[in-house]
């Protein structure tokens, strides 16, 4: 079985989430509370939809990748859309968002649902998933853990590399200075 032509891959693929006439539209709340571009936000919820689709023709748990996973979350916040809509009408199931409980045993069997994921999306879709959106499972469960959410209104975010040209300013004018502070001694 392949997702083209599946009467739930049919409906998912025309399912939009929210309101038709809302002013800031699903996929703009998706970009923006992730900082996302527009376009990465809209690859993000083909991807979210292809999810939902594996997730109910896999045959086996799946695991979302982070940024499908942030949609998900988005989604349940829209829990009348979300259960009416998506579970009730498209899916005719419901889907539970269930987190890990925690512990290596519990991170390595998610990483082998992980795996399962990516492999069962390539036989029902044809194709690889896109890296941008489905890292590998060890970027997925030892690289992206580290990472953490920030309030972009409360911090300053500085890439290293500033920091780094910054320091290197920094010390060539101190330099310059205790040159010319000894120089002017002698």
């Amino acid at each position: 079985m392949t997702a083209t032509g599946h009467p739930l891959w049919t409906r998912l693929r025309d399912y939009r989430v929210g309101p038709a006439d809302a002013a800031l539209n699903f996929e703009a709340r998706l970009a923006r509370e992730n900082g996302w571009s527009a376009d990465h936000a809209d690859a993000v919820m083909g991807e979210y939809r292809r999810f939902l689709f594996l997730a109910m023709t896999a045959g086996h748990m799946v695991v979302p990748s982070d940024a499908v996973d942030q949609a998900w979350h988005l989604h349940l916040t829209y829990s009348r859309d979300y259960w009416d809509r998506l579970c009730g009408e498209v899916l005719g199931a419901p889907l539970h968002h269930g987190p890990t409980a925690g512990g290596s045993e519990e991170g390595q069997r998610y990483a082998h649902f992980y795996a399962e994921t990516l492999a069962s999306y390539e036989r029902l879709f044809g194709a690889l998933p896109p890296e941008a959106v489905w890292p590998s499972a060890w970027q997925r469960f030892h690289v992206d853990p580290r990472a953490r959410r920030v309030a972009l209104a409360d911090v300053w975010i500085v890439p290293r590399r500033a920091v780094r040209l910054g320091a290197a300013v920094v010390a060539v004018i101190a330099l310059a200075g205790v040159a010319l502070w000894m120089g002017g001694g002698a």
